[in-house]
């Protein structure tokens, strides 16, 4: 192979900015090109195209790749043979299946597991003892495949006592607790975020939980004990900024109670495994992950952290709240963007949700789908090959500065209200994030932000997608019902012991008078749409066909065909069948009668609606159209004769389609 460079574009002139401004003017019909530019929910500018003087003001800050503040990466080398951990979480609620979805997963290229523990089954796996456990991790080699731990489902539990559980497991398995690479991730701060209730105080858990850090640094050194967990401030609509500054907030009361319990700076900071979700928008996301990474070495170095302490062992999940339910398989490029944006914006661990997690529990097809989004990443695309793949673009560096400040700012402010906890027992920083969430959702609702598949594009007749439906009174049946074993203490070493004495889960838990806030509720924006297509799919079974609306198509062909095609989007989006007819008014008036419809839109051009859309809607009025539509803006000369003649709503780009989709339900006697 010759080794000379080929200056492939050595043919071609030279261009400068304004040619590309010019010929960008060209195609927006005289618009500039910063009408191009988009702003995030932080109110930072996106721009189009960056430039070199974008960069400048950020790389001296920004240090090299394994340096502080670790922007680029917490390391100067990447792992050619594993450049991420692949981490799947396990949540079957039969401990047996469990195991099998376990072994199977490691089998085919899963690197580490999370295990989705809940005493319930609700919400993952019905571990309640040490022999649930031993059942479980049946035939798993630990010092080969680290474990985290999940206990999302005890909804009132710290975490600590599926983490002592765990520990009484390991213990009588005799593992060699030094070597183990495991994360406990105890974070009780992010329970009570998420459901709003912990069942004991916040004084007493906290200090519970210093004292188990303490344990778990000794016995278990290479292993994280606390998990800063920002997932919860994402999945409820909120803004990259308000993810990182949740993040350090929550980092920094923890450090303090660290601080406090007389362990050091360095052995507290090594003590987190930090967690972010992550959307489709990768660049965004890229530099949310680059900004939380300076936001915490400079919380870090402010607790006497060294440089070395003050690198973020980071793990990202795909975003739940851009899943649908409808037209599942989209979700599949939705996970393959946000796996993307977790090992270019170099994350130590990343963990794509099965494409059907809105649906139910993930099939075989779902799980084998979520680990090979990351394999190919990495083995095909060669996504860890290079160590920071996006140093040097100039928008990532500029949108990660940004993030840092803005975040920054209202890090503060949640310091200047006594810390994390006085913000969310007040309600301070919840109100925040619910503001962010309602203009998300006015965006969606608006579609000025598109769900494929749901909002645009919808497919009524999608192709239904597998998922699995345990039965979980057998498996509750079968469960080790409570001894009522109490440990003798909440000292780790008592709930351990009382744990190796048959003592479930439930036995470790105690109840108190807890801490009760305003929770973070999870959203998923395709939700209000989904909801309408829900209502549609019920009257469709009971009625024997789907709801329909007629479409008036009037002028020629290519006069209507991309209103038509407007229109037939916008009421597929609640469930609503389209039933396109063209020809004039009288023949419509006729052909509406016959169709069997209630509702009705008009779809052409400006031109001819001028001239034809009152008479169209004397027709369609006469023939006991019940409500019409027009596909189009109002126009200014026409509007009030077209609503003399009969006209009731005008859908275009901008409206409010669930609202008009809800009355369209409303008129089409669909239960709301």
């Amino acid at each position: 192979m010759s080794d000379e460079i080929l200056s492939l574009s050595s043919g071609f002139p030279d261009g400068d900015e304004a040619q590309w401004r010019a010929q960008v003017e060209k195609a927006l019909k005289g618009g500039k090109p910063e009408k191009l530019n988009s702003k995030t929910y932080d109110g930072l500018t996106v721009k189009a195209l960056y430039r070199e003087d974008d960069w400048a003001a950020s790389s001296d800050s920004a240090g090299l790749p394994g340096q502080f503040p670790y922007v680029r990466g917490t390391s100067a080398s990447t792992d050619a043979y594993l450049p991420w951990d692949i981490r799947q979480i396990i949540s079957h609620p039969s401990v047996e299946q469990a195991n099998t979805d376990l072994i199977y997963d490691l089998e085919h290229g899963v690197s580490s597991i999370e295990l989705r523990i809940d005493a319930e089954g609700q919400r993952g796996v019905c571990v309640r003892t040490t022999q649930d456990l031993a059942k479980l991790l049946d035939g798993v080699r630990l010092d080969l495949a680290p474990i985290g731990l999940d206990t999302t489902g005890a909804s009132a539990a710290s975490g600590i006592e599926a983490a002592a559980l765990f520990i009484a497991y390991l213990e009588d398995q005799k593992y060699d607790s030094s070597t183990l690479k495991l994360s406990f991730n105890v974070d009780p701060i992010g329970t009570l975020t998420r459901t709003g209730a912990l069942s004991d105080s916040i004084e007493n858990t906290l200090s519970e939980t210093s004292e188990f850090t303490k344990s778990v640094a000794s016995q278990f050194p290479q292993s994280t004990s606390l998990r800063i967990d920002a997932r919860s401030i994402h999945e409820a609509g909120g803004s990259e900024a308000q993810e990182i500054a949740y993040l350090a907030a929550c980092a920094s009361a923890y450090m303090r109670t660290l601080v406090d319990a007389v362990i050091t700076p360095d052995e507290a900071a090594s003590s987190f495994l930090f967690t972010l979700s992550v959307g489709p928008e990768y660049i965004l996301e890229i530099a949310k992950i680059r900004a939380a990474r300076r936001v915490w070495a400079t919380v870090a170095k402010a607790f006497g952290a060294s440089d070395n302490a003050c690198t973020m062992t980071l793990q990202v999940v795909s975003s739940r709240r851009m899943l649908t339910a409808r037209d599942p398989w989209v979700n599949m490029l939705r996970a393959t963007a946000s796996c993307f944006a977790g090992g270019v914006g170099g994350a130590d661990i990343v963990t794509v949700r099965p494409f059907t997690d809105a649906l139910g529990l993930p099939s075989k097809l779902a799980r084998r789908i979520a680990r090979n989004t990351q394999i190919i990443a990495q083995e095909e695309s060669n996504l860890g090959k290079v160590v920071d793949p996006a140093g040097g673009a100039w928008s990532v560096a500029k949108l990660a500065d940004e993030l840092a400040e803005t975040a920054w700012s209202l890090f503060q402010e949640i310091e200047a209200k006594d810390g994390l906890l006085s913000s969310l027992q007040e309600g301070h920083f919840q109100a925040k994030v619910l503001e962010t969430r309602a203009e998300r959702l006015r965006h969606v609702a608006h579609r000025k932000v598109q769900v494929t598949g749901v909002s645009d594009f919808p497919l009524l007749d999608e192709t239904p997608a597998e998922v699995v439906k345990p039965d979980l009174t057998a498996i509750l049946a079968s469960a080790t019902p409570p001894t009522g074993t109490k440990p003798i203490s909440r000292a780790l070493t008592d709930l351990v012991a009382a744990s190796k004495n048959g003592a479930t889960i439930e036995d470790l838990s105690i109840e108190s008078e807890g801490e009760l806030i305003d929770p973070l509720w999870p959203v998923r924006l395709a939700k209000p749409f989904e909801r309408l297509r829900k209502f549609a799919d019920a009257y469709a079974e009971k009625k024997g066909g789907r709801p329909k609306i007629f479409l008036a198509a009037i002028g020629k062909l290519a006069d209507h065909t991309a209103r038509v095609g407007f229109a037939t989007n916008f009421f597929a989006a609640g469930g609503i069948e389209a039933v396109p007819v063209t020809g004039g008014a009288e023949a419509l008036g006729k052909a509406f009668e016959a169709s069997g419809c209630e509702i009705a839109c008009i779809c052409g051009s400006d031109t001819d609606y001028g001239a034809l859309a009152s008479d169209v809607a004397r027709q369609l009025g006469a023939a006991g159209v019940t409500r019409l539509y027009l596909a189009g803006r109002p126009l200014d000369d026409y509007e009030a004769s077209w609503r003399e003649a009969g006209i009731d709503e005008f859908i275009h780009v901008g409206v409010n389609v669930v609202a008009v989709l809800e009355l369209a339900h409303s008129e089409l006697g669909l239960t709301l």
